[in-house]
């Protein structure tokens, strides 16, 4: 079956001169936009412990760890090798390369300085930022469409892509899409309506954590892994999924702690 859709999108939005604007980067600024615009939002709600005026400063936080993670992780996770080659490498942020594990980390550590500053417990920032993120996520799987990377693996259906850089030049699985619709859309969701109500102190966390570990270990089976890495064990293990286990295992240990507590307090 003919592949649906040949990418022959532009990463460059807009070029001035020697300046180019890339959707990569935009992507970035949507995702910071949508998460301030959704802090807003919950601040706003009775009861919620926030106010907000204070969204602006988190999300600053909260996009300083999450870059700045998201670089390093790669560098260490994925791309060692180029990064020692030419340590400048960690700057070409436009060129795409982000960890979403070391971005997590970077976000953590940014929420640890927030809630030291402004006096606020760290499982209340994480738990106020948890719905927050995967729209962000969404976005920025949209960015690594554009830019035509991280594909997924061949397939014979009908909704196949065939990417420029691609050097087999075959159709196959669109899984940034997919990765936008599980970890930005659904993810979204489910961890939004979850918080719709009060819940117990870590819950939210461990929602967010499960949810996207359990969505990335899945599209994995179908994305194409890193050239230079290629399959870590048993001829499908990839990097992607040996990382989304600690966070399954830490979503599934948060919520079962949160629950528990509550049951001890009631």
């Amino acid at each position: 079956m003919a592949p649906m859709y040949y990418h022959d999108l532009d990463p460059v939005l807009i070029q001035l001169g020697p300046l180019k604007v890339h959707w990569y980067g935009v992507m970035y600024l949507v995702a910071f936009a949508l998460g301030w615009w959704l802090g807003r939002v919950r601040a706003a709600k009775p009861g919620s412990g926030w106010k907000p005026e204070q969204i602006g400063d988190l999300v600053f936080y909260f996009a300083l760890g999450a870059v700045l993670g998201g670089r390093l992780g790669y560098t260490l996770f994925y791309n060692l090798a180029a990064f020692l080659d030419n340590p400048l490498e960690i700057f070409y942020i436009w060129r795409g390369g982000m960890s979403f594990h070391g971005g997590l980390i970077g976000a953590l550590i940014a929420a640890w300085l927030y809630g030291r500053r402004h006096r606020k417990g760290f499982w209340q920032v994480v738990d106020f930022i948890a719905p927050l993120v995967p729209l962000g996520l969404g976005a920025g799987r949209l960015g690594n469409f554009i830019n035509g990377e991280l594909w997924g693996g061949p397939t014979g259906g009908g909704w196949g892509v065939v990417f420029p850089h691609d050097a087999l030049g075959v159709p196959r699985h669109p899984s940034q899409l997919y990765e936008a619709a599980l970890e930005g859309l659904v993810l979204f969701a489910v961890v939004w309506l979850f918080t719709t109500k009060p819940r117990p102190t870590m819950a939210a966390s461990g929602l967010f954590a499960l949810g996207y570990g359990v969505f990335r270990f899945a599209v994995e089976f179908v994305r194409e892994p890193d050239a230079h890495l290629g399959y870590l064990a048993f001829g499908w293990v990839t990097m992607g999924q040996l990382l989304s286990l600690p966070l399954i295992l830490v979503g599934v240990v948060l919520l079962a702690l949160a629950y528990r507590r509550e049951r001890a307090v009631v």
